[in-house]
């Protein structure tokens, strides 16, 4: 099924990409084009800024993919702010919790001792904010690496298996604050590496690039009452709730 949010896609191709194209192989390479091209601006945008706020998420984004995406920058407040959002059966923040998550993950992840001892639970934070319609992942690897690296420590991404990663976090996101996903990562910690070289560690991620099948799904109105009790069930487990 096509993720089709806009409901446009006959006529503006996936989530209208300025070539309005339908292929999501071709959409997938052009992604990952602009996120290759935008990398090092990012981080160097990332570098003046003290404090990384949510504005700063939606900044990031928008270097990272505005070469694709009109919209890239753009919240699911903006985008889709009726929708539920889910991927892999995983549902995602409802479009209103969206920033209260990331605003949740930015104060424990600019803790140093927090960050250094629950990197895997920020990450989760993380994704479940999932603002944006597409390239989530990516930017929330390009932040998260930049808290890890403040917070005196880096994750060798080159390391990790895809398929197990994306395991870790999903169960992560399920049960959320039970050491799953920073267990996985534990043994990948390291030293802090230079901030000019965190491009490249991002850029070795196994996967990075995505493929046809790695597409968001549109799970129905935000307000349809079986996903509003899925939203509790999700905010009781969740401190940022």
């Amino acid at each position: 099924m096509t993720f089709d949010p806009f409901g446009d896609f006959e006529t503006q191709g996936y989530l209208r990409n300025f070539e309005k194209e339908k292929d999501l192989g071709i959409v997938r390479r052009l992604e990952h084009t602009s996120f290759t091209t935008g990398l090092p601006e990012a981080f160097a945008h990332l570098a003046r800024v003290d404090l990384i706020q949510y504005e700063h998420v939606l900044d990031t984004h928008r270097i990272l993919f505005d070469a694709i995406y009109p919209w890239a920058g753009e919240d699911r407040t903006q985008t889709a702010p009726l929708l539920a959002v889910s991927k892999a059966g995983v549902l995602f923040a409802h479009p209103a919790d969206i920033r209260s998550a990331i605003d949740y993950a930015l104060k424990d992840g600019q803790n140093r001792d927090v960050m250094a001892a629950r990197a895997g639970e920020v990450m989760g934070y993380l994704a479940y904010g999932h603002p944006f319609l597409d390239g989530n992942g990516r930017t929330i690897m390009v932040i998260h690496s930049v808290l890890s690296q403040r917070a005196g420590f880096s994750i060798d991404w080159a390391q990790t298996d895809k398929t197990e990663y994306l395991r870790a976090l999903t169960k992560e996101l399920e049960t959320p604050g039970k050491g799953i996903l920073d267990n996985y990562l534990q043994p990948l910690i390291g030293k802090p590496i230079a901030y000019e070289r965190l491009g490249d560690i991002v850029l070795q991620t196994p996967g990075l690039a995505g493929n046809v099948e790695d597409t968001n799904v549109v799970a129905g109105n935000a307000s349809e009452p079986g996903l509003q009790a899925q939203y509790e069930q999700h905010r009781t487990m969740r401190s940022c709730g």
